[in-house]
């Protein structure tokens, strides 16, 4: 086998769904996949260890802007990158700040330049251009840099979509000019995903997928999804993106989501995937399972000693009990927190794990058919 970046190694003979490998300079990763968010530096409440040794987390994600104000790039540049920085041999993936020109509407302003945000720490301005966004991107040392966009609501109407999105593309030539001529740090290739934006539009997802595809990057992002628009509507604009781009390219959808998002998206026809819902859900008392989803501050579970997932996909010690975990939530200690987020993490791993076996297998449709309805239920 030739190892390019990216080997598609089966697709599903009754869904779109694929099994490939990603190779970087830092380790290969088996798709599909889901990254944890390591915003700044950290999967919040997670020690590295946990990550590498007891749920096998292949690829990891910092974000451009956070990292970018703390601990600042001429740290990260002297610690050698970001691997270097926080201890991780494996693959790192940045997102640019797209997604921030969606969330802190209140503290920026965007032009065709770029976008000025107001720092939500000391409020000092920083102007984030294509052009900076590539270098900061550089510095960070991701193996996979995400181009700089405008991340679109998903209520937006079709003419801001299709503007916001022309943006996006000029936006685009500035990061493939910059990144192309600009040499990759730390010893090691750095890669450049272009993000497919459009809306819930579905010409504009075309015309963005084909303009995309013909730039024949390494891999392409979906970005501008679960941010406001139908569930249907999302798993829609998958589709027709991912009619249009190559099949010997690697697919990352951002920010999606739950784990029935996630299958959905598989059976689809994407690689990669991230979201903070398992860390972030976590500390807040509430974990994914084989048999649904589970709010361990309920009072229902005050008195059962039972494992948090009697089927096994936990990672966490065994004689944790779902009593003593939301005993450790109302006391508002930070080993529940952490119980709670590593368990989630495993269970998100394990299942996009579980998803490549049954596509090697033959039957990932009915396996996703089957597990999707319990899944969903609340315990």
């Amino acid at each position: 086998m030739n190892k390019g970046f990216f080997d598609l190694i089966h697709t599903d003979a009754h869904s779109c769904a694929r099994a490939g490998v990603v190779h970087t300079d830092h380790g290969d990763i088996q798709t599909p996949i889901f990254m944890p968010v390591g915003t700044v530096g950290t999967v919040k409440g997670v020690q590295r260890t946990f990550l590498e040794e007891d749920i096998n987390a292949q690829i990891i994600l910092g974000n451009t802007y956070h990292l970018y104000l703390r601990p600042g790039t001429e740290i990260l540049h002297k610690a050698g990158g970001l691997h270097r920085f926080e201890g991780w041999t494996r693959p790192i993936l940045t997102d640019s700040g797209g997604f921030q020109v969606f969330s802190l509407t209140d503290i920026r302003k965007m032009n065709e330049e770029g976008v000025q945000f107001s720092s939500h720490i000391d409020g000092r301005k920083l102007m984030f251009t294509p052009e900076s966004v590539m270098d900061i991107e550089r510095e960070i040392g991701a193996d996979i840099m995400m181009a700089f966009d405008e991340c679109c609501p998903g209520t937006a109407d079709r003419t801001y979509a299709q503007k916001s999105m022309e943006r996006t593309h000029r936006w685009l030539d500035r990061c493939i000019q910059r990144f192309d001529s600009t040499p990759d740090l730390y010893g090691y290739k750095q890669h450049l995903f272009p993000i497919v934006q459009g809306c819930v539009y579905p010409d504009l997802r075309q015309d963005a997928a084909k303009r995309l595809r013909d730039l024949d990057r390494d891999g392409y992002a979906i970005g501008g999804l679960a941010v406001g628009e139908p569930t249907e509507d999302m798993y829609a604009m998958i589709e027709v993106v991912n009619d249009i781009l190559p099949q010997n390219k690697p697919r990352y959808l951002m920010g999606v989501g739950t784990p029935w998002n996630i299958l959905e998206g598989i059976e689809r026809g994407v690689d990669m995937f991230d979201c903070v819902m398992p860390t972030r859900n976590g500390r807040n008392g509430m974990i994914f399972t084989q048999n649904g989803v589970m709010n361990l501050r309920n009072k229902k579970w005050e008195d059962d000693f039972t494992e948090l997932d009697p089927c096994g996909t936990s990672f966490v010690d065994h004689h944790y009990t779902r009593a003593y975990v939301r005993h450790l939530i109302h006391a508002q200690e930070m080993l529940g927190l952490e119980i709670l987020s590593i368990h989630n993490l495993a269970f998100y791993l394990w299942l996009v794990g579980e998803a490549r076996r049954h596509i090697l297998a033959g039957d990932f449709k009915s396996w996703k058919d089957n597990i999707t309805p319990r899944l969903m239920q609340r315990m």
